[in-house]
Formats: C-alpha cells, sequence, structure tokens
C-alpha cells in the first residue's frame, strides 16, 4: 500500500472455518458480498498492511467465509483472526459531484439555516430507518451540547452537502 494514501478498511477477518484455510470475514459494505469486488485486499498485520488476494469465498448460512492466497491451514488462518481489511482510496470508484461515500462526511462542519455552528461530523450511525450524522459539538457550546444526532434525511433536514469545503447545511434546532 502507497505511504500516502489512506487505506479505506471494508471489513475484518474472523476466526477460522475448517481446516483447509478457509476464515470467516466480517463485512462493511452496503450489501455484505460487496466487499469481494475490490482485488486485492490489503490486511494489517502486527501494524504493517500487506496485499493480498482472495482465491475463493462463498456464503455459508448468512456468514461469509472466504480463502487468501498462500493460507492453506487452519492454523494459518488462525494468525490472521481480527485482522482490519482495507483498500486503497484509488480502487473505490469515482462518483459524480453530487454524490459523496458516507466515509467524506467525517470532519465536516455542521452548520444550521439560521448560521449557527453545531460542530463537527464525528461518525455515521445505522440506525435502520434512517442514517444519522453524529455531530461533536463545540467546546464552548452555547446551548450546553456535548453531541446531536441529527436523521441523514436530504431535503428535510440535511438541505446541502459540500464534501470539497467540508460543509453540511442542515435544517436542525441546535437546542436538539
Amino acid at each position: 500500500m502507497s505511504s500516502n494514501q489512506q487505506p479505506i478498511v471494508l471489513g475484518k477477518i474472523g476466526s477460522s472455518h475448517g481446516i483447509k484455510g478457509w476464515m470467516k470475514i466480517t463485512s462493511y459494505t452496503d450489501s455484505v458480498e460487496g466487499i469481494f469486488d475490490y482485488s486485492p485486499w490489503f490486511i494489517k498485520e502486527q501494524g504493517e498492511w500487506r496485499e493480498v488476494k482472495v482465491t475463493q469465498w462463498r456464503f455459508q448460512g448468512k456468514a461469509l467465509v472466504a480463502c487468501l492466497e498462500g493460507v492453506n491451514t487452519r492454523e494459518d488462518a488462525q494468525l490472521l483472526t481480527n485482522c482490519e481489511i482495507a483498500i486503497q482510496a484509488d480502487q473505490i470508484k469515482d462518483l459524480s459531484e453530487d454524490e459523496f461515500y458516507w466515509r467524506d462526511l467525517i470532519g465536516c462542519t455542521v452548520t444550521n439555516t439560521k448560521g449557527y455552528n453545531m460542530g463537527e461530523v464525528e461518525q455515521i450511525v445505522e440506525t435502520g430507518s434512517n442514517d444519522v450524522l453524529l455531530v461533536k459539538a463545540n467546546v464552548k457550546d452555547a446551548f450546553g451540547k456535548a453531541e446531536r444526532m441529527i436523521p441523514f434525511v436530504p431535503e428535510q433536514f440535511v438541505l446541502e452537502v459540500n464534501v470539497q469545503s467540508k460543509q453540511i447545511l442542515v435544517d436542525w434546532d441546535p437546542d436538539f
């Protein structure tokens, strides 16, 4: 992995599965099998990223299992348990100007329609009904808030997202 790129973590290796080097895979992609659309993978072992190739994968019930090149035994697979799976940023397709990835919202400043700075997006939480922006409030927030949870509902609460300027405009009461 080139040193000037932040890896994009797509999942994690779980416990070994069987005796032939298969391992369980936890995927963070929208459709769980989407993690296999990317090649090569990079896994983080002892603080270092190294390139690996998936040789086979399948559903095992509702879980995903995969086999990596050079991992042929249960013991090999066990050494990789809990390793993060990542790709390089340039492996992700470019989006049109009005589209963005959730990761692009982290660190954006959230301002409401009255010009009040609500803080910065710390993370996006999936709730099932709609995703929620978890906004870390500014240190001296006038409303005494440490954080705000703003539903990511375009045109209702989230009016504008500008990834280039790291700004999000919301219709949200700062007292919530």
